[in-house]
């Protein structure tokens, strides 16, 4: 019989078993090690509430699954607010509407084809530009080699030339 993971011990040996490589799951999705650490304490406060309902067979799973999604989460709330944000009036802008239309229609292709990079070209691509990281640095994070940071760099960037033609 499967046993749940209300047992202190347990979940006590399940903490020390994917603690970390949790920890490094989400790490490599966000980028922020504060971050990372309060959504894994999230996943584990999770699985203790639903410690009845969770096999330790599937303790794994669930944690991962948790964690994952209160990423997703945290990501799709910063998008509303950043959302929300762009709409609120700007100050009196005296460039010619022609330009911040052009302007708006740009930062439109650019977060789409931001959007349209796979997931690890898109991590390389924000590490370096948006934060600033070095190759070396990024590759360590990821726990890939420079090498990999080059290519997913090179590819991120050839498909954010082939969409955005214009520039």
């Amino acid at each position: 019989m499967a046993k749940d993971v209300c047992s202190e011990k347990i979940f006590n040996d399940l903490h020390a078993i994917w603690g970390k490589p949790i920890y490094h799951f989400i790490y490599y999705k966000c980028g922020d090690a504060a971050q990372a650490d309060d959504l894994v304490q999230e996943a584990f406060i999770k699985l203790w509430q639903n410690c009845a309902k969770v096999t330790q067979e599937k303790a794994k799973s669930f944690l991962y699954t948790v964690a994952n999604n209160m990423f997703l989460n945290e990501v799709a709330h910063k998008k509303v607010v950043l959302k929300h944000a762009q709409l609120q009036p700007h100050k009196i802008n005296e460039q010619s509407p022609e330009y911040i239309l052009e302007e708006k229609q740009f930062h439109k292709k650019l977060q789409t084809a931001i959007a349209n990079l796979t997931e690890a070209q898109r991590t390389a691509f924000l590490m370096n530009r948006i934060e600033g990281k070095k190759y070396a640095e990024i590759a360590e994070i990821l726990d890939i080699s420079v090498k990999a940071v080059e290519k997913r760099m090179s590819q991120a960037l050839a498909s954010l030339r082939n969409e955005i033609e214009e520039i």
